[in-house]
């Protein structure tokens, strides 16, 4: 059974339509006209218990809609969803129990405490038994290296040092659930890194299910496999990163590094994309050219030190998507 289920999730928002100056003011008093809103349309989805699943759209695409339903903050216009068996929106209570969550621009995080003191405050809302809390404070304060910071006030920690606080406050109650927004909004790179790290061994081994909403799409290829992709809130793609990859990164690149000067390098079936003295960056398309053919066309005129592929990235993949729409039709090669 799925541990998140989701089945034609829908949600409108219906704001009044206010008319311009004093006389619309007293038109829309007593005669008042609606405007919906589709947020979410539609969404079908399940993740199984262990899952790290990306869920990723544009501005304004339903990601925090769709989060905010699954938490319970709001209720569906139409449809279902449960989370490990609950309805969350009609058993909040319950379901706060069974999840995690982490916002990048929101801290759950007293302000003017002790970093320390905000966790014991959240082991006495959530009953944490005495002996998981401490034994679950300790790992996490090693895992995430909060040892230095931990008695500091959470006022005059970095933006580092607080989402660490963030992502141990979150897990203290060992949720099977955890959402994550916009985790590493913010951080500079040794602190994605230390978070991305942190996220795939409790993944790895706590068995924790993640949904993760980002726009920093490295934080999807660095942690998720499967990719739940929705546009105007309605679902678009939902697989595998690589299943994406193979049908929308037509174009791969071959990076060449030169044994001896070449100042002319051409190879059939490849255009030169860059050169920087040795190294050349040849872009060819795998529908025409297999990388065995282009490696060994490469290797009989040239002398070569070092070759590699490097596949397309994820964002280019993604924003084609937006522009073109995705579609199932099989590929064709080009003429």
């Amino acid at each position: 059974m799925p541990i998140i289920e989701t089945r034609d999730l829908r949600k409108v928002f219906r704001s009044v339509v206010r008319r311009p100056g004093v006389a619309g003011t007293l038109r829309t008093l007593f005669s008042r006209q609606y405007e919906d809103k589709v947020a979410v349309e539609g969404i079908t989805m399940a993740l199984d218990e262990g899952e790290l699943v990306g869920y990723i759209g544009p501005n304004g695409a339903g990601k925090s809609t769709t989060i905010k339903m699954l938490t319970g903050i709001l209720v569906p216009t139409s449809g279902s969803v449960r989370i490990a068996g609950l309805v969350p929106y009609a058993q909040r209570r319950r379901n706060a129990r069974n999840i995690g969550v982490v916002f990048g621009q929101r801290s759950q995080l007293y302000w003017d405490l002790p970093l320390v003191e905000s966790f014991e405050l959240l082991r006495a809302i959530y009953g944490i038994p005495a002996e998981r809390y401490r034994a679950n404070l300790d790992h996490f304060t090693q895992t995430l290296d909060m040892g230095p910071f931990l008695r500091t006030p959470v006022r005059q920690l970095s933006l580092g040092q607080r989402m660490r606080g963030d992502f141990a406050a979150a897990m203290l109650h060992d949720p099977a659930i955890v959402f994550l927004d916009e985790p590493t909004i913010g951080l500079d790179l040794v602190a994605k890194e230390a978070i991305r790290e942190f996220v795939a061994r409790v993944n790895r081994e706590r068995g924790t299910t993640f949904i993760l909403t980002t726009h920093d799409l490295a934080d999807v290829e660095r942690l998720c496999r499967r990719i739940v992709l929705i546009d105007h809130g309605a679902l678009v793609y939902d697989g595998e990163i690589e299943a994406l990859r193979d049908r929308y990164g037509t174009h791969r690149t071959l990076v060449v590094t030169f044994a001896e000067p070449t100042p002319e390098v051409a190879v059939e079936g490849a255009d030169v994309e860059s050169r920087e003295g040795d190294v050349v960056r040849l872009r060819f398309d795998r529908r025409s050219v297999s990388a065995e053919v282009l490696i060994r066309r490469v290797a009989d005129r040239y002398r070569v030190r070092d070759l590699s592929i490097e596949e397309p990235e994820l964002e280019s993949i993604i924003r084609r998507i937006y522009l073109e729409g995705y579609s199932d039709a099989p590929l064709t090669a080009p003429a």
